[in-house]
């Protein structure tokens, strides 16, 4: 049973998450031969004062 977790950052629409997860599911389910039932997919949304790259929160960027 594969379990995916995806971390993006917040603002995302609800429309682009489902968009996300089944398009994740079918490429899963393609490379590892499994059915759609069996895939598990985490969203955890990160809040932009929560996370920073090169030294800058990204809510600073």
């Amino acid at each position: 049973m594969p379990i995916i977790n995806v971390a993006i950052l917040e603002g995302r629409t609800l429309e682009q998450k489902r968009k996300l997860v089944e398009e994740v599911t079918k490429v899963v389910c393609d490379v590892l031969g499994c059915g759609e039932d069996a895939v598990t997919i985490t969203i955890e949304e990160l809040a932009k004062e929560n996370l920073a790259k090169g030294g800058k929160l990204f809510l600073d960027r």
